[in-house]
């Protein structure tokens, strides 16, 4: 792990060209820090609470059984 030293209004820039990532240093209260993520539209920006939670949703649904399919997608059950 790279670890940095910036002060408020101060940037990390990351990558370059049109895969540029830059991370800004907004505001310093005590011992929260606010940044500012600049990103192209085509990468996803998640705190790693909610991309842990968007994981864990992928999981669900792909271990769910698809829709339109079984004995109950509308089609005659067995019997009929």
């Amino acid at each position: 792990m790279l670890v940095l030293t910036r002060q408020q209004d101060q940037d990390i820039v990351i990558g370059d060209g049109d895969s540029q990532i830059v991370l800004t240093v907004v505001a310093i209260r005590g011992d929260k820090v606010r940044l500012g993520v600049t990103a192209p539209p085509a990468v996803p920006v998640h705190r790693r609470e909610v991309f842990e939670a968007i994981k864990r949703e992928r999981a669900r649904e792909q271990n769910l059984p698809s829709l339109g399919s079984g004995p109950c997608a509308g089609g005659p059950g067995p019997g009929t």
